[in-house]
């Protein structure tokens, strides 16, 4: 599935899904999206680990939460927590 702007697009095989997108403006290297759960202890322990973060913890309009961390090769890792609140 893409989105209509070919930002972002999913693809899905036997229950796993790869969300890929573009990075914006600033174009990384590459871009990967993992949902999990336990997004704010996993924050925590990325942050002790002493990883660069790029976004903090945010709730988005349709209702996940997630973070974004930038690797030593400028790749970028969003990981994404549906909101149950």
């Amino acid at each position: 599935m893409a989105m209509p702007e070919r930002e972002y697009a999913i693809v899905e095989r036997d229950g796993v899904a790869i969300h890929l997108f573009t990075a914006g403006p600033n174009n990384s290297p590459g871009s990967i999206h993992v949902f999990t759960e336990g997004l704010d202890e996993l924050w925590r322990e990325f942050e002790a680990a002493g990883a660069r973060m790029k976004q903090g913890i945010i709730l988005k309009p349709w209702g996940n939460r997630d973070f974004r961390v930038v690797d030593d090769f400028g790749n970028e890792l969003k990981f994404t927590e549906a909101d149950e609140s």
